[in-house]
């Protein structure tokens, strides 16, 4: 089985020059690293293990994984996760944590990293999500690639076993450690490893809820097309604002919310979608505020934008990226903030000086058009680009992706 994890690895990595691996000394990781070092060689790989300190022993296995990658000969660091955790979700914390510090380290020094997910954790995966009652996107599982803190991340040996992956280790003569955590039954992911131990009886096995996966998978991407073709007809953009054909309402469920969750994500800037009760009672009600985002309809045209309340203490200077998708170019220093209530009074009263168009010429409802960008010196506005008072100023918004969100 190890040369199909070769092979995985091979394919998974082809076209980067370097990939790391993240390493915590548990026998998926260690087994990811040692097969990457054979598939790639030990100059194309970087090692990172994060110390989250909860545990007094992570310092000793750190300094394992160390010594391990001084004798492969692959470059080694260990991050440190100093804040903590602060609310009541340890292991989700833990996790986000994690993928933001191994981002961080990431960036500019390897093309990709690579997880040491397996087909276990598949299957694992498959469960917990099948208890929280998940559709297809939840049930597709774990994606073999994704983009996240500006990073490629990759689990090419989600089609391995965990048995395997020790096996490989065992015929090299290569040890691990085994955290304890992976047998206490507080943690819902234990649970569901000890119930495919029960499952086996009725035939479900790991193999096969990953292949389920893998079948739900090809679902969500017909989903997925279906909501990218509604996004083209039914939607354009006007100014940063979303404006969106009352007909996408009487699309069939699926693509309906599917589309309307993409759009609320990528306004909004979050990774993850909306509760399906909230999305379903913002589109029954056709108005409403969600994930920071504002919805008018006004005859057959739904707006979308960002909810002024959400961006209100938002500010940063005009050559930097604000709210996550706006750029400015302009004369001289100013601060991109919203323009709130405070900006369209500004407005008003110039434009009943005769200085330029009034606001409402844009069609934009009131609300929504608090919620875009101006330009601020000294809290005075010197110019809203997208209210029709440019002042030698523009701003520009990032498109709209492409309906594929991201893996989990």
């Amino acid at each position: 089985m190890s040369g199909a994890a070769l092979s995985a690895l091979l394919a998974a990595c082809e076209g980067f020059d370097r990939v790391g691996v993240a390493v915590s000394g548990g026998g998926d990781s260690v087994a990811a690293l040692v097969l990457a070092v054979e598939a790639l060689g030990a100059t194309r790989v970087a090692a990172v293990t994060v110390d989250h300190g909860l545990r007094p022993e992570a310092a000793a296995e750190a300094a394992g994984v160390a010594a391990l990658c001084a004798r492969l000969g692959v470059a080694h660091d260990v991050l440190r996760w100093d804040e903590g955790p602060r609310g009541g979700n340890l292991m989700g914390e833990a996790r986000a944590a994690r993928l933001r510090l191994i981002g961080g380290w990431a960036r500019g020094r390897v093309g990709a990293v690579v997880l040491a997910h397996t087909q276990d954790d598949q299957a694992e995966t498959l469960l917990m999500r099948l208890a929280r009652g998940s559709g297809v996107d939840g049930l597709s599982g774990m994606a073999a690639r994704r983009e996240a803190e500006g990073m490629v991340w990759l689990r090419p040996l989600l089609g391995v076993s965990r048995a395997a992956l020790r096996a490989a280790l065992v015929e090299r003569g290569v040890g691990w450690v085994e955290d304890p955590s992976n047998a206490d039954p507080r943690y819902l992911r234990v649970r569901a490893r000890q119930a495919l131990g029960v499952l086996e009886g009725l035939g479900i096995d790991a193999e096969g809820l990953a292949a389920t996966a893998g079948r739900m998978q090809r679902a969500r991407a017909v989903l997925e097309g279906a909501a990218q073709r509604a996004l083209e007809q039914h939607v354009t953009e006007d100014r940063g604002i979303l404006r969106i054909a009352a007909s996408a309402l009487d699309l069939p469920g699926e693509t309906r919310d599917r589309l309307f969750a993409h759009l609320l994500m990528q306004l909004g800037g979050s990774a993850y979608r909306p509760r399906l009760e909230d999305l379903q009672r913002l589109l029954a009600a056709g108005r409403g505020t969600l994930m920071g985002c504002l919805l008018r309809r006004r005859g057959e045209t739904l707006f979308l934008g960002r909810e002024a309340r959400a961006v209100a203490d938002l500010a940063c200077a005009a050559d930097r990226v604000w709210d996550r998708r706006w750029r400015a170019a302009g004369p001289g220093e100013a601060r991109i903030g919203a323009l709130g209530p405070a900006g369209l009074e500004q407005l008003s009263r110039q434009a009943r000086e005769g200085r330029h168009p009034h606001w409402r010429e844009t069609g934009i409802p009131e609300p929504l058009l608090q919620g875009l960008p101006g330009l601020w010196r000294e809290g005075r506005l010197v110019a809203a680009p997208l209210a029709l008072w440019p002042e030698g100023w523009s701003l520009s918004a990032r498109p709209l992706a492409a309906i594929a969100p991201p893996g989990p």
